[in-house]
C-alpha cells in the first residue's frame, strides 16, 4: 500500500496546527506501516486507508499539541490502544515525557515495538489498567484519553496524579463532551472543535 509523501502528510496535518519536518514525516509513515501490519493480527483500528489514518488518528491526536497546548512536561495517556493520542504526540513533541497506560498485552506489545522502531526514548509503557497504576510515579502535567469511557473513574484517578497545574485532555463526541463538562469537580474550558470533524471535540479541564 502506498504511503503518503512528506508534502501530502504536511498538507493533511496543517489544518490541525502542525506541519512536521521530513524526519517526523518518515516516523509517521513507519508508524502507519506498523499499524497496518499488526492490524492484520490484532484489532487496532477499523480504518485501514493511510490517508484516513493520517487524518482521523494523527490529525485528531496532534491537534492537541497546538490547541491545548500540550508541549513540555509529563503526560499519562490512558487506554492507549493503537497509540493515539500518546504515541502520536511522542513523535512531534520530543520534550514531552510520555507514559502509555494499556492493559491489553497484545496492544502493549504493539506499542513497545513502535517506540523501539522509532527510537522514542521519552515514551514509557505500563501494562496495567489505570486504576492499578502505582501512585508513586510522581505527578503528571497532563492526563489524556481518547474514546475511553469510564470517565468518572478516570477523573477521580486523575485528581490524585495530576500536578497542581495539571489538566485532563479528553477526545470526545458531542454528547459525552456536554455531559462531562457539567462535572463540577473540574473547571472546564469550552470544548475545542476538532477540524474536519462533525461532532468531535477536545475537552480540557483542571481539578476545581
Amino acid at each position: 500500500m502506498m504511503m503518503p509523501p512528506d508534502g501530502q502528510i504536511q498538507d493533511t496535518l496543517r489544518p490541525y496546527g502542525l506541519s512536521p519536518d521530513s524526519g517526523k514525516c518518515t516516523a509517521i509513515r513507519t508508524y502507519i506501516s506498523l499499524l497496518l501490519r499488526w492490524n492484520q493480527k490484532i484489532s487496532l483500528t477499523t480504518i485501514v486507508d493511510p490517508m484516513e489514518i493520517l487524518r482521523f488518528h494523527f490529525g485528531e491526536s496532534l491537534f492537541a499539541a497546538s490547541s491545548v497546548p500540550i508541549q513540555n512536561g509529563r503526560l499519562a495517556d490512558v487506554g492507549s490502544g493503537a497509540g493515539f493520542p500518546g504515541m502520536a504526540l511522542g513523535i512531534v513533541l520530543p520534550g514531552l515525557s510520555i507514559t502509555l497506560i494499556e492493559s491489553n498485552s497484545k496492544k502493549a506489545a504493539f506499542l513497545a515495538e513502535v517506540a523501539r522502531e522509532l527510537n522514542l526514548h521519552h515514551v514509557d509503557l505500563i501494562r496495567h489498567r489505570f486504576e492499578e497504576v502505582p501512585t508513586n510515579l510522581g505527578k503528571f502535567d497532563y492526563v489524556t484519553a481518547r474514546a475511553l469511557g469510564d470517565y468518572g473513574d478516570l477523573l477521580a484517578w486523575s485528581r490524585v496524579i495530576l500536578s497542581n497545574t495539571g489538566r485532563v485532555v479528553l477526545w470526545l463526541g458531542e454528547a459525552d463532551s456536554r455531559i462531562i463538562s457539567a462535572d463540577p469537580s473540574y473547571i472546564w474550558r469550552d470544548p475545542l472543535h476538532i477540524p474536519d470533524s462533525e461532532r468531535r471535540f477536545i475537552l480540557v479541564g483542571a481539578p476545581s
